[in-house]
């Protein structure tokens, strides 16, 4: 899973489902959360709420960034890096 942005100690990464969604992985600690890329709703986790609403600002402040990231992904290449949340 390629690393696609850090802050704030939270670990950002794509990978593709086995179902052909695209997810985004973030990692904070021993914490983690997979949110569905194209709708940007949890799938699973254990992260703190706050790491949650981080991660999804993130991900609203980078959508057209996000929106690249997938379309790469669905070609088997690697995202480019994402900058982080300002």
């Amino acid at each position: 899973m390629p690393v696609i942005s850090k802050f704030y100690g939270i670990i950002v990464r794509m990978m593709k489902l086995p179902d052909r969604r695209t997810a985004i992985y973030a990692s904070y600690r021993e914490h983690q959360v997979v949110v569905d890329a194209a709708r940007l709703r949890v799938i699973s986790g254990n992260a703190p709420s706050r790491v949650v609403d981080l991660f999804i600002e993130w991900a609203r402040q980078h959508h057209a960034e996000l929106v690249e990231a997938l379309e790469v992904m669905n070609a088997d290449r690697s995202p480019a890096a994402i900058g982080p949340l300002v």
